[in-house]
């Protein structure tokens, strides 16, 4: 199989890492090997599986390290991550004069496509080098969105970008789905956002929605994602619908 997803957001606090950790983990739970990619310099994806790396993803990108060098282990068995590390905030300028820049991390993918089910990758809060190497790597985009005002200007600015990569890098990339993340439809402004969104894309949106929940709030403090810390919780269950929903969007009838 070896299906490459960029989850993907410019606007930072809508939830792009717990979705990119606790949907990796709920695929992996049902037996599908997972790689997620920390391409993020903030390593928020590393430190919510509790990795502490030696090596990161920086060293793949800019140096000579092998990919499968720096793969790490995590409490599931079927999830595996390749960490991200601080270093990895000066890749955006060392990225500028290579060549083939925007291709950097396809071209250290691929060489694990047939290893994995699946392999997810958390870009950076940004339309930077790193979230374009992403999406050039990618055969679809996940979106994760918060129902607050900027939301639509977001939205618009993203799939410009993923319109202009489709036409020039990655002509087969197409997006996986819109996920509403952090949803609250108490305020009257989340139900007039959400309502837009899904007025504009309403062929490209999941069914299933991410509530606000503190135990999902709190799990990266633990190095953990949320079906190792509270199985039972809100957040766990509704990663668990989101998991089934995409196994079934893309391998047929599937049940958790």
């Amino acid at each position: 199989m070896g299906k490459v997803i960029s989850v993907a957001n410019q606007k930072g606090g809508v939830g792009k890492t717990t979705t990119a950790v606790n949907l990796s983990a709920s695929i992996a739970v049902a037996e599908r090997r997972v790689l997620l990619v920390d391409v993020d310099p903030q390593a928020n994806s590393t430190t919510g599986l509790g990795g502490k790396p030696k090596d990161s993803i920086y060293d793949v990108l800019i140096g000579d390290t092998d990919i499968r060098d720096i793969i790490i282990k995590t409490d599931l068995s079927h999830l595996f991550l390749v960490p991200s590390s601080l270093s990895l905030a000066g890749a955006e300028v060392e990225l500028v004069d290579m060549e083939n820049r925007e291709s950097v991390l396809k071209s250290k993918l691929d060489v694990l496509i047939g290893e994995y089910d699946y392999i997810i990758i958390d870009s950076p809060p940004s339309l930077g080098l790193l979230t374009i190497n992403g999406l050039v790597a990618a055969n679809s985009v996940l979106v994760p969105v918060q129902c607050e005002f900027y939301a639509m200007e977001g939205l618009s600015r993203l799939f410009s970008t993923i319109s202009r990569i489709r036409n020039t890098l990655n002509p087969c990339i197409y997006v996986e789905g819109i996920l509403f993340t952090m949803l609250d439809m108490r305020p009257l402004l989340a139900r007039e956002v959400r309502q837009e969104i899904e007025r504009h894309f309403s062929n490209r949106i999941f069914k299933t929605t991410i509530p606000r929940n503190i135990r999902l709030a709190e799990a990266p403090s633990f190095g953990k994602p949320i079906l190792l810390h509270d199985v039972k919780s809100k957040g766990a269950q509704a990663y668990f619908e989101l998991a089934e929903e995409f196994l079934s969007l893309n391998e047929g009838d599937v049940r958790l």
